[in-house]
């Protein structure tokens, strides 16, 4: 089986993303999957042509991609991607698209077909801090983590995708005012590891727990 596992280059300013630094350490082997790696650009389009093209070429049995969340504290698998781009600032090509859908004929919004709590669980085993987040927000994570479920359901149903969040590492918040949350670049690694192999594990079917918020 095979896992294409995805992260940002660095973005908005900052000289490293943790999302691919992290990627980068990842075990090339967790479980049944053989793990293939894919840098994309923090572009609007772009970014998910470039998984796209992944996708037809390797043929994966799960599609992961990983992105940088700034002011989380916990590793945070999402649920849910909405069909809209609404960028507070700009890509790295200058693209700052406000309240445009992504794909006209897709649906208002894809959920993930990855066993998020079963992620989060096994995150937490791993003694790391994580949630089910129902926001991946209107930037270009969402764009590409709805592009990748919209790619899935239209031409790949029986592949599975989803995206996590990850937080800042201590490099990037050295200087920062006010300070941010942060996350040690090697727990992050970990806790991506055991994501994967909950996937693994839970391929079939998510496990059932406690996982909504009040806001």
């Amino acid at each position: 089986m095979r896992l294409l596992l995805t992260a940002f280059d660095p973005f908005g300013g900052d000289a490293i993303n943790p999302a691919l630094e992290a990627v980068k350490l990842v075990s090339e082997k967790i479980g049944r999957f053989d793990i293939i790696k894919l840098e994309v650009p923090t572009v609007f389009g772009k970014s998910i042509e470039a998984v796209a093209k992944a996708i037809e070429s390797t043929q994966p049995d799960v599609v992961l991609c990983i992105g940088q969340a700034g002011g989380r504290y916990e590793i945070t698998p999402e649920r849910v991607a909405i069909n809209i781009d609404d960028a507070r600032i700009a890509d790295n090509e200058g693209n700052q698209p406000i309240d445009k859908k992504i794909f006209e004929d897709g649906e208002n919004a894809y959920f993930t077909t990855l066993p998020i709590k079963a992620m989060v669980e096994a995150i937490r085993d791993a003694n790391l801090p994580a949630a089910v987040s129902n926001s991946a927000g209107t930037f270009v994570c969402n764009h590409l983590m709805y592009g990748v479920l919209y790619t899935l359901a239209k031409k790949y149903p029986h592949i599975k995708g989803g995206f996590t969040h990850v937080p800042f590492i201590p490099e990037q918040i050295a200087r920062r005012t006010p300070i941010a949350p942060y996350m040690a670049l090697d727990d992050i690694k970990r806790g991506l590891e055991a994501a994967i192999s909950a996937i693994d594990k839970n391929f079939d079917k998510d496990i059932s727990v406690n996982g909504g918020k009040e806001f």
